[in-house]
C-alpha cells in the first residue's frame, strides 16, 4: 500500500517541472516527508521507470527503505525525468494525479 498521498506526489511533480526556480522548495518538501512517505515516493518513481512492476509496490517500498544511503531529496533530484517517472508510476498503480494537480495549479 502506498504510504504517501496523491496530493504530495503531485506537489513533487509540479515542483520538479519548475526545478530551476523551485529546487530549494522541493528539497525542503521532500526532506519534511517522513521515512514511509519518502520510501513510497522513491518506489512510485521506480515503478514509473519500470524498475519494479505495479504489483511489486510493497517490495519497492521495502527496497527503498533498505537502500536509503543518501538523502532522498538528493537521490530524486538527481534522477532525470523525475516528474515523468512519478506520473507514470502513479498511472501504473491506478492512481490519478490529475485532480490533485488541478487543485494545486488553481491554488486549491
Amino acid at each position: 500500500m502506498l504510504e504517501i498521498t496523491a496530493w504530495k506526489v503531485a506537489q513533487v511533480v509540479l515542483m520538479s517541472r519548475e526545478l530551476d526556480r523551485a529546487e530549494g522548495e522541493l528539497r525542503g518538501f521532500i526532506d519534511r516527508l517522513n521515512e514511509d512517505e519518502q520510501a513510497s515516493l522513491v518506489a512510485v518513481m521506480w515503478v514509473g521507470r519500470d524498475a519494479f512492476a505495479a504489483d511489486e509496490l510493497a517490495e519497492a517500498i521495502q527496497t527503498a527503505k533498505r537502500e536509503a544511503t543518501t538523502p532522498t531529496s538528493d537521490y530524486l533530484l538527481g534522477t532525470p525525468h523525475l516528474s515523468d517517472h512519478l506520473e507514470n508510476g502513479m498511472e501504473e498503480l491506478g492512481l490519478s494525479l490529475s485532480d490533485a494537480e488541478d487543485g494545486l495549479v488553481r491554488g486549491g
